[in-house]
C-alpha cells in the first residue's frame, strides 16, 4: 500500500519562530500500516518522531517530528 506523507516545518529551537518556508514537502513511501510508513519516513530523513495520533474514524494521521533544531508537522494518509 501507497502513503503520502506531507511535511511542513513549524518552528526552530534556535529561534522559537514559526518557519519562514511554510512549503509543504510531499514523499510516497510504499508501506503496510500507517506506522510503518511514518516509521519509514522518519528512517528516511533522519529524524524523531515525537508524537503520532490516529484517528478513531478517518484515513489521515497526523505526526510531529523533529529533526535537529527544527519541528515538523506530518500529515500520513493513503494515497
Amino acid at each position: 500500500m501507497q502513503f503520502t506523507i506531507e511535511s511542513r516545518q513549524l518552528t526552530n529551537e534556535f529561534t522559537n519562530r514559526r518557519s519562514f518556508d511554510g512549503a509543504t514537502k510531499q514523499t510516497v513511501i510504499e508501506a503496510g500500516t500507517v506506522d510503518d510508513a511514518i516509521g519509514e519516513f522518519v528512517r528516511q530523513s533522519d529524524s524523531e518522531l515525537i508524537s503520532l495520533t490516529k484517528p478513531v474514524r478517518g484515513h489521515e494521521s497526523i505526526a510531529t517530528v523533529k529533526k535537529d533544531d527544527s519541528t515538523f508537522l506530518v500529515r500520513v494518509y493513503a494515497a
